[in-house]
């Protein structure tokens, strides 16, 4: 099971955390009232997975690379892993295996036309592209209406993109614009989390982490919890500065951007018939009358160029 060191500590403390939410109780096993951890011991996990305490204790020190899938199966339901954090363990045994080579992280890849046009295609729906990082890298028009607080804040400004971590942790506006701040909150670092054991070698994210970590109090005690999750779906309340409330269902959808890479494109729609559609629409009337004015001013000739027919 040897492996070079480079996600060793990622594997360890979640493991480590995982195996301390967990009774003795809930685990079916003998408790005692003297114990000196809040979770199981090493020994029972090993028990209930059906391995040595010593195998065990190696793998929850971060040598994982050469174990296999069986195992990590039974690992995985010793410590009741949901299908997330199962994924993310997995990840990290990957990663672990091909931790000489350094492949061009999924953030990198380029967005093609045609997911502009796709985008551009939905017009009753605010829909966008989110990478592994949470950076915004694509948009129609009534996400850019939507989401004009994220798009126009420079704390959420990461290299020339819009990041939604950023603004979620570096903004003050955030905790208006997102009614359940928390929940937000959490679901983006749990987002960051599942990428980092995805994408180990990506130096982006590992700043982007570092800087969240170093300048957020927030951030750094949901990042020490070590929870991950692949997808985010469900409902968002936010406090739009120009239409007010909207409750908003929105639904995550892999997006394969080129042969390796796969984004995020997420769609926010509104309950028909109630005040959160009228509302979207609204939002969805400006911005199509703003993008009719910005391509007719793209299209008019300046001062001094002959007319069309020239």
């Amino acid at each position: 099971m040897d492996q070079k060191p480079g996600n060793r500590g990622e594997v360890r403390d979640f493991l480590t955390s995982r195996r301390a939410r967990i009774t003795p109780a809930q685990a079916g096993l003998p408790t005692s009232a003297r114990r000196r951890v809040a979770g199981l011991r090493r020994e029972e996990v090993a028990v209930l997975a059906g391995v040595s305490t010593e195998w065990y204790t190696r793998l929850e020190k971060g040598h994982i690379g050469g174990v296999s899938e069986d195992v990590l199966d039974a690992v995985a339901r010793a410590l009741r892993l949901d299908e997330d954090e199962r994924a993310h363990l997995f990840d990290l045994a990957r990663s672990s295996r091909h931790a000489r080579r350094a492949p061009t992280p999924r953030g990198e890849a380029e967005v093609p036309p045609r997911v502009q046009w796709l985008l551009d295609s939905m017009t009753k729906s605010s829909a966008f592209v989110r990478d592994g990082r949470t950076d915004i890298v694509a948009c129609n028009a009534l996400a850019r209406s939507l989401l004009a607080p994220v798009l126009g804040s420079a704390a959420a400004d990461r290299q020339g993109r819009p990041n939604l971590a950023r603004y979620i942790f570096l903004d003050p506006g955030a905790r208006d614009f997102f009614v359940d701040w928390d929940a937000a909150g959490g679901a983006t670092v749990a987002l960051l989390r599942a990428e980092t054991g995805r994408e180990p070698h990506d130096r982006s994210l590992r700043t982007l982490v570092g800087e969240l970590t170093t300048r957020s109090a927030e951030f750094r005690d949901r990042w020490a919890a070590h929870d991950v999750l692949m997808r985010h779906d469900g409902v968002k309340r936010l406090r739009h500065p120009d239409v007010g409330h909207l409750e908003l269902t929105f639904q995550s959808l892999d997006l394969h951007v080129s042969d390796r890479a796969v984004h995020d494109l997420v769609v926010y729609t509104a309950e028909p018939g109630t005040a959160s559609e009228d509302r979207l629409e609204l939002l969805a009337i400006w911005a199509a009358t703003r993008s009719r004015a910005a391509q007719h001013a793209h299209r008019s000739p300046g001062p001094g160029s002959p007319p069309p027919d020239a």
